[in-house]
């Protein structure tokens, strides 16, 4: 391959050369749960996102929009939705074209226990890599919100003769504690690496800013091989890319960082881990801005979805104190907003507001039905809760507390269970 292509269209040909010979895995069996009683039955990748996706269908869109399309996904905890949402939304990969996004569940293949670690995820599919000899494995995680264009990475791996390349951010060095932390020299080849260190390294030229991992990481196929193989045989190992792989290798490969680019150059970098309540309900409320960071609605790089077919949202009445209707927000197919205000907020399909309710500042999943008179505010909604008339979320602090988990930021969570209402069903 000719890394030094002279024009645009050499550029698209050799980017697009790099990304046939990747093999995209997405590491999505963790539980979030930080995510509190919202990864109760799913896995955190599967929780909605953004009024009609799911977490994971992100990374995914930017596999398929970057032109990998071999794509594994690591399963484990609470899988049910998960698998069904790939199974409906992700079908469309033509298997005669050597397209995939195959399912990879915890199946004890290489050892007799469940997934231990990120790495021992990967080692227990080292007979499913090799099945498909990838020259490139771009291993990512499930569970972030961002679009990123993964071919300008592999270009950059290739380009610097990297084994590994790993996908860093600017993060603030108050924050960066819940990170793997990387050092760098002037060419961008890691130093060192400490994960979730206590006290931070700051990034070079900076005293207040930190380079972060992204859990994006690149590896050539038969270093990550090794490297695997090497790792299970340590006993010391916990088995995870963050705390063994990558500082292992730092002396003995070379190790390449990647600041993170939109894949519109003019826009900023945007990229949220939705881990807590607090910051998953800040990012979806993030979209509803004139100017989001995050367009959904950018045509250039759709994320893709399975979506259900739901009639247009309809906002009913127009009387005095009884008028449907939604200020500042997203609402999507399916629901019905009778005679009731919602404002700087985000309803997922098919929710049904009745009559003299005022919802403000809320995220609302699919299938919740509210009924009249109720005040709802700063709260996320699980899906299929039936929220009982004259219902009060986000205006007594001590009474929510009561009966609802109340974050450190203060926003409600209200599943079903905590309304008594068992569904027990993969949501």
């Amino acid at each position: 391959i000719n890394v030094m292509a002279t024009t645009e269209q050499d550029s698209t040909r050799y980017v697009s050369r790099l990304t046939r010979n990747t093999l995209a895995l997405v590491l999505a069996g963790g539980r979030g749960s930080r995510l509190k009683q919202l990864t109760m039955w799913r896995a955190k990748p599967a929780v909605p996102f953004g009024g009609k996706f799911r977490i994971i269908d992100f990374p995914l869109s930017n596999c398929v929009n970057s032109g990998i399309r071999r794509v594994g996904i690591v399963t484990q905890y609470k899988a049910h939705s998960l698998i069904r949402h790939i199974q409906r939304g992700w079908g469309f990969m033509r298997g005669e074209l050597g397209e995939f996004v195959e399912l990879l569940p915890a199946q004890q293949r290489l050892e007799t226990s469940w997934y231990e670690g990120t790495a021992d995820a990967i080692y227990q599919n080292i007979d499913i890599i090799r099945s498909h000899s990838p020259e490139y494995v771009l291993i990512l995680a499930g569970d972030h919100i961002y679009k990123m264009d993964y071919g300008t990475m592999l270009a950059a791996h290739v380009e610097n003769g990297a084994d590994i390349t790993v996908g860093c951010i600017q993060v603030p060095l108050a924050q960066a504690s819940a990170f793997g932390v990387m050092a760098v020299d002037e060419h961008d080849r890691i130093t060192q690496f400490q994960e979730k260190p206590e006290n931070p390294i700051p990034m070079p030229g900076s005293t207040d800013q930190a380079l972060a991992s992204m859990g994006i990481y690149v590896f050539n196929t038969e270093a990550l091989i090794e490297e695997l193989l090497r790792d299970a045989e340590d006993p010391g190992s916990k088995r995870d890319f963050g705390g063994d792989i990558i500082p292992g290798n730092i002396e003995r490969r070379r190790v390449m960082a990647y600041p993170f680019r939109e894949p519109d150059d003019d826009q900023r970098a945007y990229w949220r881990d939705v881990g807590t309540v607090d910051a998953f309900w800040e990012a979806n409320l993030e979209l509803i801005g004139v100017s989001p960071v995050l367009n959904l609605y950018d045509s250039s790089w759709p994320i893709w979805t399975y979506q259900e077919q739901d009639p247009p949202a309809k906002f009913v009445f127009d009387d005095d104190g009884r008028r449907g209707m939604a200020v500042d927000s997203m609402v999507a197919g399916g629901c019905i907003v009778s005679g009731s205000m919602v404002r700087h907020s985000l309803l997922f399909s098919s929710v049904h507001v009745h009559s003299y309710c005022n919802i403000e500042d809320s995220v609302i999943f699919p299938e919740v039905d509210i009924g009249r008179r109720c005040e709802i505010r700063k709260a996320v909604i699980d899906k299929g809760c039936v929220i009982p008339p004259d219902t009060r979320i986000g205006v007594d602090p001590e009474e929510d507390a009561q009966r609802f988990h109340v974050s450190e930021g203060g926003v409600v969570l209200v599943t079903p269970e905590m309304l008594n209402q068992k569904l027990h069903y993969a949501r």
